[in-house]
């Protein structure tokens, strides 16, 4: 069953550089992605910066709204939602931000703050509303005490503990985590993901994973979405894309992933060059001045998104040419 299911999404913004101009440049930061969130799985959304990863997850979530496209949360038509509807349906997909330290306001105590969604949502009135912050806190890890503290008097790994609690308040069905442990210290990493896959299996919740660390993304993900420049380049079951890589930036990607073994490391070459600017990208496909197996026709024309078997989808010239 399809929780989210979200199409053709396109996010487009103005270059501040031709504000004064008619004809201003145009940020094409989401492209016309296709992403569907199966109940209860996990996605893993991976790509350099700059390659419109959060700006998808804040259209998503309606922080921004899309220049089109279209969004279905539990069968029903989220961007046509407005007023208390809209405020119902939010309930059902939450964020937990990347930075813990500016993600919450620093006049509010954890308890204010975690209670402020069981409120504005009615979940809970009077003394039941401290019960349940309780709860949350004590559910990640967090001692109830810590209701009556202060965002500054908590290190990095508690506050994102806090993020993940105020998350949970509404009692949401989508997670949707950008770069949840990026922040964190490497010690506490570890401790964040096995906290959320623990919320998972108890919770039954629905993830949408954002992050750099494909290590991290492997580990959690069922199914893993590779995006390129506002596109989605490739997308394949977890074991499938890290076993056999079709995209050649996919595979670079991988290639890029630190290892321990010195011998190996030297080995193992990183993507060449910079991502190119979203205002004026390469004609042809956007990945053809770094691509390795670069061909005549990347450098016209944009290959489609094409599908390679169950679950398997890539855009690249050189499997289009196979198809």
């Amino acid at each position: 069953m399809n929780i989210l299911e979200a199409q053709g999404i396109r996010k487009y913004y103005r270059s501040s550089a031709g504000l004064f101009f008619v004809t201003s440049p145009v940020v094409r930061a989401v492209d016309g992605v296709d992403l569907t969130l199966e109940k209860g799985k996990t996605v893993g959304l991976v790509g350099e910066s700059g390659c419109g990863k959060s700006t998808l997850a804040r259209v998503l979530i309606r922080l921004e709204e899309p220049t089109e496209g279209s969004i279905r949360l539990g069968g029903a038509d989220f961007l046509a939602l407005r007023g208390g509807e809209l405020r119902k349906a939010r309930r059902r997909i939450q964020m937990v931000f990347q930075d813990p330290y500016s993600s919450l306001n620093p006049r509010l105590s954890i308890g204010s703050t975690i209670a402020e969604g069981i409120r504005i949502h009615k979940l809970a009135r009077g003394a039941e509303v401290k019960e349940r912050v309780s709860r949350l806190l004590e559910k990640v890890g967090l001692p109830s005490s810590a209701s009556a503290k202060y965002p500054h008097e908590f290190s990095g790994g508690q506050r994102q503990r806090i993020g993940i609690a105020r998350a949970l308040a509404v009692e949401p069905e989508v997670l949707i985590a950008d770069e949840p442990v990026s922040a964190l210290d490497v010690s506490i990493r570890a401790q964040i993901i096995n906290l959320l896959e623990d919320l998972q299996t108890e919770m039954g919740l629905t993830y949408l994973f954002i992050a750099h660390d494909l290590g991290i993304v492997e580990h959690v993900s069922d199914v893993v979405v590779v995006m390129y420049c506002g596109k989605v380049v490739e997308q394949a079951p977890t074991g499938d894309i890290f076993r056999e890589p079709l995209h050649p930036y996919t595979a670079g990607l991988i290639a890029s992933v630190p290892v321990a073994d010195p011998a190996l490391a030297r080995a193992r070459a990183a993507i060449p060059g910079d991502v190119p600017s979203p205002v004026n990208l390469p004609s042809g496909c956007a990945f053809n001045p770094r691509c390795p197996r670069v061909m005549d026709i990347c450098r016209i024309e944009r290959p489609d998104l094409i599908q390679l078997g169950a679950g398997r989808l890539v855009r690249c010239w050189i499997h289009q040419k196979k198809a």
